[in-house]
């Protein structure tokens, strides 16, 4: 028998198994990640429904947790907090594709972390309550969620003209004897990414190839610190209809 567990859960990623189920990847404010088998009832009156899983819904499920068990198996799920703005924006849509695949790959690992739960719902209610200049918003969120993970860049030794050290996430005035490093002009973009958070990032006007060179970074210095992490492939539709 399993311990009968509730908790709240952001889904990552689904996929169709036969007829009438899915496997759902989620992230868990009591569990971390956790793959589930959902079966959908073809019943409008079921309790469980397919769109309850769309990447970056926001959950409250009820399922009893077998330790041992690859799969858990849902007994009730409801959406928590609905968007009100998000399903409605093309544009926020798609970022949130982006931001599902990014999170199902850096959290494929991760245990019982609350801060980092709490700082995802947070950032997803404030997306989706903002109307306007939200175009840095997944680069704020990246950059910011490293502090949860783990490897949230050294600030503190900037200078102009410094080197970016990815491997060991801060700056040098010498360049390190390995590849994995900014050069100055970029270095000096990475010191600016950092100072941008949710409130001023309007502030920091960025070209259509400023923003896209920023996600590259951020990426590169992402899958340098979390192991077997691929190419996410909606970047590229990022950078089609956002101008990433």
């Amino acid at each position: 028998m399993g311990t009968t567990t509730k908790t709240k859960a952001i889904v990552l990623h689904s996929l169709k198994y036969g007829d009438a189920s899915l496997i759902v990847d989620v992230l868990t404010e009591e569990l971390g990640r956790v793959s589930f088998m959902a079966r959908i009832p073809k019943t409008s009156k079921a309790r469980v429904k397919k769109q309850f899983f769309q990447p970056m819904t926001i959950l409250d499920l009820e399922f009893d947790y077998r330790q041992r068990s690859s799969l858990q198996h849902i007994k009730d799920a409801r959406i928590a907090i609905p968007y009100y703005n998000i399903p409605f924006e093309p544009v926020k849509s798609s970022v949130l594709l982006f931001i599902a695949e990014f999170l199902y790959n850096v959290t494929k690992d991760e245990q019982h972390n609350r801060a980092l739960f709490n700082y995802v719902v947070s950032s997803l209610q404030w997306y989706d309550a903002a109307e306007c200049d939200f175009a840095n918003f997944h680069l704020v969120f990246m950059m910011r969620l490293s502090r949860f993970i783990g490897f949230y860049p050294n600030l503190e030794d900037y200078v102009s003209g410094s080197y970016f050290d990815l491997r060991n996430g801060c700056f040098s005035t010498l360049a390190p004897l390995h590849n994995d490093v900014l050069q100055p002009v970029d270095a000096g973009r990475i010191c600016k990414l950092m100072r941008m958070d949710y409130e001023n990032m309007r502030l920091f006007r960025l070209s259509r190839q400023e923003r896209n060179r920023f996600t590259d970074i951020a990426l590169y210095y992402y899958r340098l610190h979390v192991p077997n992490m691929g190419e996410l492939q909606s970047f590229e539709i990022l950078k089609e209809i956002f101008g990433a």
